[in-house]
Order: C-alpha cells, then structure tokens, then sequence
C-alpha cells in the first residue's frame, strides 16, 4: 500500500515591520502608514502605533512562491497600489483590505509606482527599463513607453499639460506626451544615476537627486489660453533673459540652478510635502535634509538682499564705476524683473539625524497644528521611526519598533505546551504567541545564539557571543541573573531529558553540564532560578552544536573539525565518532526512539547515522547552501531541515525521500523549532521574519509530488529556453519608442486555449442548428437535443461569457494569441454582441485589437470583407449612442451641481464633506441652546433672589 502523509502549508508571518526593499507612504487620511513587509504591506494606524489591517495576495491568486513587495503608492481614493519582484501590480481597496485586481505587464522588479491628482491613471516604473501606464477604472494598461537604457528609478506626472517626466540609472530625464505618447524633450547634465525626481504641489519647480553633490532643479513651462508658452511667473526673464520667442516649443523643463549638498553619500529620495512649502532630501545613509522652500515675495527680498550684499562688497574694494552699472544691471533687466536664483527659493532648514541607516521617507500629507510638518522614516533595522519638522529643531514623536526584531532571528524556542514562543536576536529576546504571531514581551539582552525554555514555561535561559547565560523570568519579563559560563561564544544549549539539566557548548573547546533550582538567594525576597556548573568535559576544538538522546543515555558533540563525537552522559566515557562531512557539522538531532541522529552541515548535506554503531544509513544532497537546523518531529521519522538556500524541507528518514519543499522565507534561514505534537513548525531568518507552518488534513504521496517537482523544472527550463534561446533578442528601443502595456503570461495562454475550444463548440452547435433546419424543410420532424456543454446558451452567447471571463488586463494578450482562422470567427460574432448596450466596450476593444494584428490578412482575404462592412455600419452607430449617453448624464449631472449650488450660498461640495459640515453646525447649535439654557437658570435665579430681598 502507498504511505500518505499530511501536507504543511504556510499559515502564519511575523516579526517584519518595514523591509529595506520597498518605501513607504502615507494614506490620504494621514492616519495609516502603508509599510511593505516582505510580501505583505501593513497598514500601521500612526497614533496607536498598531498594524489594523495587512494586505496579502491569498495563496490562489499566488502562483509559485511569495515575493517581495518593491513599491507601494497611494492614490487620493483608499485605493492602494504594491509593486512586486516579479513585476506584477496588484490594487487594493484600503478600507476593505481586499484584492481588487491584478496587473501584469512588467518582467522586472517593480521599482517606482505613481498616480496622477484624479487617481485615474497609474504609472509604473520597472527594473526592465520599461514604463507602463495604467487605466486604473478600466483596470487594464493603456500603453508602454521605451526608451530609457537603465532602471527607470522615479516617475511624476505634470498635471497642466498632460506629460509624464522619468528618471533613470541611464543618467537622463525623459519627458513624455501622453497624447501622443511621444517622448518630447531629454535632459541630459547629470554626471551619475538620477535616484529620485519630485515635483512640487502647484507644479513650479521640478527637483532631482543623484549621486552628484548637488541637488538640480528646473522651471516648468505651462502653456496659456493664448498658446504661448512661458516660464513660470515672475522667473520667465531669469531663464530666458527677455527673449520667450527662441524658446524651443519642444522645451517642458529649464535648468533653474542647483543647490550643493553637505553630505557625500547619494541621494535616495527627494519629496515635497503636500503644502508645498518643504522639501525633503534623503541620502542613503542616517541625515534627511529639510530645505524651505519661500514664497515669490520672500525670494525676492532675499534676491535684493544678496545683491545689495554684493554691490556694497564690490564699492568697498573700489571698484570701477561701470561694474557698478553692470551690477545694477543685475538687480534689474527687462522691466524690472528681479534675478533670483535657486539658493533664494530653497534655503536649507535643519538636518533630521536617525539612528541607523534611512530606507525610505514620506511626508504626512495632513499638516499639524503645532509643527510644520510630520515626517516618516523606515529604517533598515526593522523599525519606523516618525519625526515632528519645527522651525528650528526635528523632534521624533514615535517610534514603531516592539513588534520585531532589529537584525536577523538566530534562534527560535517553544515552551513544552507551545503556547509561547521565544527568539533571540543580537540585542533583544522577544516573547511571542505563536498562533497570532503577536509579541508578548521584549527583554534587551547580548547577542543571543540560543535558547531554551526550562520545564513548567516560568524561565528561559539564553547563550549568547560573549559566553554568558542570561536567566530571564518569562512572567514579569526581566533578565534576573547573568552567569559568567564560557571564555568563547554559547553555540548549543540542550536541555537533559528527565533531569533539571543542561549542557552548554562554546567556542573555548567546552562542554558544561549544568543543573538549575529555584531557590532564594541571600539578600533576595523572592525565589529565582539559578544554575550551577556540575561537570565540565575539555574537547580538542571548538563546539558547535551539542545534543543529548531522549533516553538521557548519550551526548552528541559536533566539533570544528568536520566531526561528530558520541559520548556516554553518566560517565563521559567515549564511544563513537562519525565522520563523513567535508565541513564542520553546523546543526544535528536525534529522533525520540534514539535510533538515528540526523547531522546537517556546511557541505550543504544531511547525513543519517545508526546511533547503535555510528553507520551512515544514507547522504543526502539536501540544500543549495549551508544546512543551518534540522530537527526530528517527536514520535517519527520525520525531520525537517532548513537552510540558507531560503528554503524549508520536510523528509522521511527511513525511506531517505524528500517529502515537502515550503518556500516563502527572502533570506537564509536560520532556526526552526516544532511543536511537540508535530502539528506546527515555526522557522526564523536572515529576512528578521518569524514564519509558521501549519500541519493540514491534506494527504499527499510521495510520487504525485516527486511528479509536481519535475514539471516545474521543465516548465522553468523551457521559459528559459524560449526567453534565451530561441526567442529573438530585443534590440534597443528606439528614442521613445511606444509598445503594447501587457505581457504574455500562463493566464493568457489559458484564456486563448478557452477561446478557441468556445469557438469549436460554437460552431459545431450551428452545423447542427443548420443540419436540423435542413431537415425541417424536408419534412422530417425531430426534436433538437442542445449540446450540455454550452450549459443552455446560444452559440453566440457562449463564446461571449468565454471573451467575457478574461480579465480586462489579459484580452490584449489574449487575442494576440489566437490564430488568425480563429479570429476571422470572432469578428463574425461581435455583430451580435454589439446590440447589447453592456458590451459596446468589450467588443470595440476586441475589434481593434483583432484588426490591428491581422491587418494585412483581413484585407486581402475576401471572406473577411463581408464581415469588416457590417462591423463598419454598425460599430460607428452605437459607439455614438453610447457617447451620447454618456454626455446626457454628464450634462444632467453639471446641471444637478449648477442647481444645488445656486440654491445654497456655499460651494458645492461632495456629500461626504457636506455631512461633516451640517454634523459640525448641529453641535454648535447644540452647544448655543445649552449655553441659553445656562443663561436663562441663571438669570430666573437672580430674579427669584431679587423678589425675595424686596419682600423681605
């Protein structure tokens, strides 16, 4: 009989606050923080500094393992946009926390995402040079833009002329038209990669960041009602000297001027704040630098100032008279105008200093009362910090930091009944509830390598690099002893089965048994646990790992010399040694029936030894990188090993099988600990994440897996094939060069296959229609029995729930895979689905496509012109009506505002806002009727008072 086994899948990931691949942002509300953590982005509430809601793809809509999130935008609605590794975008609805759509169109890690003010539009910028925009109501892509030679690095939209300006590793700036999808003007001058662009609120002054010391900015050119073109305002003269008309009409950005930098580390980020009156500079290093940014009257004062500074400086010397008239030039040129340059608009305001190194920065779009504006930084330690901007200092607010570690997770614990997980990391020992993945208590400790929960879960002991014990008391959360236990680092800690013992393992060549008791010390109030050194065993090189068998009968030592000695516990007495690695021995385990001893190691193989006579039952090619922890599940023969390949493997080690691959961790993987029923496994890493693995009720076999397996390598060996080999190599675009927005993927592929079966079942059912006509007309009178298979739908209808189920952001993909027999049978339905109003839409995009591939076939092949003639008629018609429907609506909609606004004094505002305000004036109300209230006891009281005296 074939063995079947229960299948573990990933249940739960925690421990990750900001990952250092992605930024973050702001919502609109200014309460939530949106945070990418790994694959997951957490929606951080700012004030409460807890995660409300976390937006993770569910494992369907998953294909493969979970990737990173490398960019995250928000849009002015609550919808929220994540880019990730694989090139894929997926839109979210904030306040639901749910997966709106998914866009796919990239082939590279997605680097930069933008919306435009309205919301409506998407860009994305990608690491395959490419920028896609996307219809973000239509859900689907509108176009590509090619050109740039690099990594496309930051985008931003220039809302007043419909343009879109990007910035790339190629060291230009590019200019697009998104009319005419023509790339309008490149910006050469920067001497290394362009890393961020920004451009403020009302659209002045555009400012880039790079490698450079210093800071560029341009002037935009904004296109009046008269056609001409000008410079910004009052600052046309500076850059044009008078003279508009040599102006290149091609010309959107004009060199402003630069501003030198204090630091020499490259710019990471540059941002304005919403206002418009900051700007921010994040280096890739510790400082963010806050510039002022003046208004037009402030600048101009400061202009006459520095030449006024500068003619005083000039007469002092003495100089002749006619550098004074050329200076005077200066202050004046053209009518008056004034010359102000960079360093009198942008004016350096202070320096926010963190802690570690800045990952990412964002404004808070909602400007306090009491500062000038809020600024958040994530850090690449795993942690938010959020800072106030004042005029004069930058004082940090909050700091989000409790809910994981600041480095990797080098060790992972679980009490006896799992109900509390420990892990350890380079200053700190966090406590956690491992089935909500909540952190329960933080203790700052030395460099933790491992741990150990001692019995009844009241006291967990820590090793760590300098060679101490930590005893911390779990209840109150504190470090109560620190015992002096090794001259080197504590590399194993194992716990005596049956016994209140443990064995120690250092790097000082030693390994230490010790016992524990609670007892009271002199002095002390209260019990506490202390241990004490009872044996010491000197070995002849460093211990690496250390491991007692379940009958407390033997102690395996695993040394720095590739091998692994056995000794007996009670008399220490030697008694075998297994050798066969090539590299030291980083991690081993013995199984709970003490048979086997499983030894994983730097040779990147397991090994599983006869623990009766030291024979290696078999080697096993297990990871790609170093074995870092294996360890058996309790009552089997089941282990689990992990590595630093990313990856968690489940085997049986009596028939030497590997069982299950679980991927899902970023980083090397470090420790993994399992619940002692085996229903869980939990796993720390180099990624600062915690993961969970849950047993399901899921049985599999070892075949049909071993057979998943195999398809997956073909399947990625043939991608590769076609994409390297056969496929032809794309050449380099052409300047601004405009392709299709999506991509082939293994959905479209699927969708053209659904296609084409729709339109074989179609048509087999309307031969069948006609062959039952034909013999109506003859006489011979025969009930029609319906094909099943088209569950009760007409031929037509059929094949437009099939075009109607793909995903508006596959159909261009989709059709441009069909073959051009199959095609020509599409056009021939669209006459049909054209009648219905719904799908007007969906048949005008199917057409295009359709006619835009097989243009040349269409043409010359006579069976089609029947076809493309009624489209012609018919098309054009009830495009029409569908425009003029929608213009009636929006007529009667405009005509609804100019009512109701004429109807109030106020403007007319949305309902949202509207309630707010009529909420608002019924509370003042209110607070006026209980004021009047007050009023008249008041005054009823004086007058009873008054009444009395008289009488009296």
């Amino acid at each position: 009989m074939v063995k079947a086994y229960l299948r573990y899948e990933p249940a739960v990931s925690f421990g990750v606050i900001a990952s250092i691949d992605s930024n973050i942002a702001y919502d609109t509300s200014g309460k939530h923080l949106l945070a990418a953590a790994l694959e997951k982005v957490g929606v951080w509430h700012v004030r409460q500094g807890i995660c409300t809601k976390t937006l993770v793809p569910s494992t369907s809509s998953r294909s493969g393992p979970s990737l990173a999130v490398t960019s995250i935008a928000s849009s002015p609605s609550s919808l929220v946009a994540s880019g990730y590794a694989d090139g894929s975008i997926r839109i979210w609805d904030g306040d639901k926390g749910t997966c709106e759509t998914t866009l796919n169109g990239h082939k590279g890690a997605i680097t930069v995402l933008r919306y435009n003010k309205s919301g409506s539009l998407l860009a994305s910028g990608s690491k395959d040079n490419d920028i896609i925009l996307w219809d973000v109501v239509g859900e689907t892509g509108l176009f590509r833009l090619r050109g740039h030679r690099d990594q496309v690095t930051d985008l931003v939209f220039l809302e007043s002329g419909k343009k879109l300006v990007s910035s790339s590793k190629d060291k230009f700036l590019r200019v697009w038209d998104l009319e005419t999808q023509y790339c309008m003007q490149i910006i050469s001058g920067h001497h290394s990669e362009i890393w961020s662009i920004d451009i403020d609120p009302e659209e002045r002054y555009l400012v880039t960041g790079s490698a450079d010391p210093e800071l560029r900015f341009y002037l935009l050119k904004h296109e009046l009602v008269d056609g001409q073109r000008i410079l910004n305002e009052n600052r046309v003269e500076i850059m044009n000297g008078g003279d508009s008309s040599t102006q290149n009409k091609w010309e959107v950005l004009k060199l402003f001027g630069e501003v030198q930098r204090q630091n020499k580390d490259r710019v990471a980020t540059v941002r304005f704040n919403k206002s418009g009156n900051l700007l921010a500079c994040q280096v890739a290093g510790k400082t963010v630098d806050i510039f002022r940014v003046l208004d037009e009257n402030e600048a101009k004062r400061k202009a006459k100032r520095r030449v006024h500074r500068k003619k005083e400086k000039k007469s002092a010397k003495g100089t002749a008279e006619s550098t004074e008239i050329k200076d005077a030039k200066l202050l004046t040129e053209e009518g008056g105008a004034l010359m102000v340059t960079v360093p009198d608009v942008f004016k350096l305001l202070q320096t926010v200093r963190a802690s570690k190194k800045i990952c990412s920065i964002s404004f808070n779009p909602v400007t306090p009362k009491n500062s000038l504006a809020t600024l958040a930084l994530s850090l690449n330690n795993n942690l938010l910090e959020f800072y106030s901007i004042e005029s004069n200092t930058a004082t940090k607010s909050l700091s989000i930091e409790l809910q994981g570690h600041r480095s990797d997770v080098r060790s992972v614990t679980l009490c006896s009944d799992n109900t509390v997980l420990m892990s350890t990391s380079h200053n700190a020992v966090k406590f956690w509830n491992p089935s909500t993945g909540s952190c329960l208590r933080t203790i700052d400790s030395g460099y933790g390598l491992c741990g150990l929960i001692v019995p009844h879960n009241k006291y967990a002991l820590v090793g760590t690099k300098d060679g101490k014990i930590e005893i911390i008391e779990i209840g109150s959360g504190t470090c109560i002893e620190v015992v002096e236990a090794h001259g080197g680092s504590v590399r194993s800690i194992a716990p005596i089965p049956n016994e209140n013992g443990f064995v120690t393992g250092s790097a000082d060549h030693d390994v230490k048994f010790w016992e524990y008791q609670v007892k009271q010390k002199p002095g002390q109030d209260t019990k506490h646990l202390t241990v004490s050194n009872v044996r010491t065993m000197k070995m002849n090189d460093d211990v690496l790992v250390v491991v007692v068998s379940p009958d407390a009968k033997y102690i395996a030592v695993a040394l720095l010399d590739c091998t692994v000695k056995v000794f007996f516990v009670d008399t220490l007495k030697f008694f075998l040694s297994l050798y066969g690695h090539k590299l030291p021995v980083l991690c081993m385990d013995i199984s709970s029936d003490g048979d086997l001893i499983v030894t994983g190691s730097a040779d990147k193989n397991l090994k599983i030894w006869g623990l009766d006579f030291g024979d290696c039952h078999k080697s096993l090619f297990a990871h790609a990188d170093s074995v870092m922890a294996v360890q058996f599940v309790r009552n089997t023969h089941y282990m689990f090993s992990v590595g630093k390949d990313r990856l968690v493997k489940y085997w049986d080690a009596d028939k030497f099988e590997l069982l299950l691959t679980l991927e899902g961790h970023h980083a090397d993987v470090w420790c993994l600990a399992i619940s002692n029923r085996g229903d869980f496994v939990v796993t720390g890493s180099h990624d600062r994440s915690i993961r969970r693995w849950d047993r399901t009720e899921e049985p599999f076999f070892i075949e049909e897996e071993k057979e998943k397996r195999l398809e997956e390598m073909f399947e990625a060996d043939l991608d590769n094939a076609f994409e390297n080999r056969y496929a032809p190599k794309d050449e380099l675009p052409e300047e601004g060069a405009v392709a299709l927005a999506g991509k082939r993927t293994q959905e479209t592929l699927t969708a053209t296959d659904l296609i084409i079966d729709a339109l074989d079942a179609a048509e087999v059912e309307l031969k069948r229609i006609a062959e039952h006509e034909e013999e109506k007309t003859r006489g011979r009178v025969t009930e029609f029995q319906p094909n099943p298979i088209l569950h009760g739908l007409a031929a037509s209808d059929y094949v437009l729930r099939a075009i109607s189920n793909v995903h508006t952001n596959d159909l261009e993909q989709t059709l441009l895979a069909l073959p051009f027999s199959d095609a020509l049978k599409l056009l021939s339905y669209l006459k049909d689905w054209a009648s219905n109003p719904d799908k007007v839409e969906l048949v005008c995009r199917v057409a295009t496509v359709l006619l835009q591939t097989h243009h040349n076939q269409l043409v010359t092949t006579p069976a089609a012109r029947p076809v493309l003639t009624v489209l012609k008629d018919i098309l054009y018609a009830r495009v029409k009506e569908c425009k003029d429907t929608l213009g009636f609506n929006l007529a009667a909609m405009d005509h609804l505002k100019q009512l109701m606004a004429s109807r109030s004094d106020a403007l007319f505002k949305d309902a949202k806002t509207k309630l707010q305000e009529i909420r608002l004036l019924q509370f003042k109300r209110l607070e006026a009727r209980t004021d009047t209230k007050e009023e008249k006891r008041k005054m009823k009281k004086q007058k009873k008072s008054s009444d009395v005296h008289a009488w009296t």
